[in-house]
């Protein structure tokens, strides 16, 4: 009888370590905020200016106040975003280490 040679198996290990449960559910929070188009040009936006008030972000996606606000509110809980209140207005900006951290999972080591 022929003896085959046994293959090893075709398998991709990653280097990296596994990341923690409690930084893998802050992160899927992070990419569910980022999965809606609107939420990820507003996002966009932010990255171009220190802040950015809420009236223009309404004027620049032709969308209602309270559309604006509700994707906003998303982006804030998720940590994303803080806003600041100057008057009546609300001022957007990013949260710095928050895109620091979304680098950090896509940065080659």
């Amino acid at each position: 009888m022929k003896t085959l040679p046994v293959l090893q198996p075709i398998c991709c290990t990653a280097d990296a370590p596994p990341i923690k449960r409690k930084a893998a559910n802050s992160l899927a929070t992070i990419f569910k905020a980022l999965a809606d188009p609107t939420r990820v040009a507003i996002v966009h936006r932010l990255a171009s200016a220190d802040s950015v008030c809420v009236c223009d972000l309404t004027e620049a996606f032709d969308l209602s106040q309270p559309t604006i606000s509700h994707h906003l509110r998303i982006l804030r809980e998720a940590g994303l975003v803080e806003a600041e209140r100057r008057g009546t207005w609300a001022y957007y900006r990013l949260v710095p280490e928050a895109i620091a951290a979304l680098r950090g999972v896509f940065a080659a080591e």
